[in-house]
């Protein structure tokens, strides 16, 4: 019996080892395989649609080309004579949320204990954004290419058209549009059965 019980607690021990460690998805061009991976984060996604009527393909869209789904990532440090300088931003996590952004979302939302390394608030996060670009400029919410400029730029920045001399952060506000649609197309098939999988009808 003592030997049974030992047991017990080292399987317990390592399940609960591995359970502390963040997911990151491999793969991130097919959104079913990132939920799959992590039903928690459907979950989660499918909340931030509710609350915000966000289509869940752009706002991962969005967070793939921030961070993809890296929970920590910051900018680069510059430095000079290998001395590490300030970063030029402070964004930091799935969102690549700044620290004012993310202050101005805690006060317009009440989440003061969210944080920019959990997916859950992140993604939240990105619902409310796009919710606000959609009622501050106007829009669409299944428009990713505007939302991504937005995004990006700021809702100042994207009145005063600052990305039309950006042909770069054209380009990049394209590909999200694209990845937009190829996780649309993916969430149409593994919708019905993820549904199932975070109601508990697997297990």
């Amino acid at each position: 019996m003592t030997r049974l019980v030992a047991r017990l607690f080292v399987i317990l021990l390592v399940a609960s080892l591995a359970g502390c460690k963040t997911y990151q998805p491999s793969q991130t061009s097919n959104v079913c395989n990132i939920f799959w991976g992590e039903t928690d984060w459907y979950e989660d996604a499918r909340d931030a649609k509710k609350r915000w009527d966000m289509p869940i393909s752009v706002m991962m869209a969005i967070m793939n080309q921030e961070s993809s789904f890296r929970s920590s990532v910051r900018p680069d440090r510059p430095t000079f004579l290998f001395i590490p300088l300030p970063r030029k931003s402070s964004a930091y996590g799935y969102a690549q949320a700044q620290d004012a952004a993310w202050t101005d979302y805690r006060k317009a939302t009440g989440n003061w204990s969210h944080d920019r390394d959990n997916f859950g608030d992140a993604i939240n996060f990105i619902g409310w954004y796009a919710d606000t670009s959609h009622r501050r400029l106007g829009i669409s919410k299944s428009d990713p290419y505007r939302q991504y400029l937005a995004y990006h730029e700021g809702w100042g920045g994207y009145s005063r058209g600052s990305f039309t001399k950006k042909p770069q952060l054209l380009k990049i506000a394209a590909s999200v549009k694209g990845q937009t649609g190829a996780y649309n197309s993916q969430l149409k098939k593994c919708r019905p059965l993820l549904d199932k999988a975070v109601k508990g009808w697997f297990f």
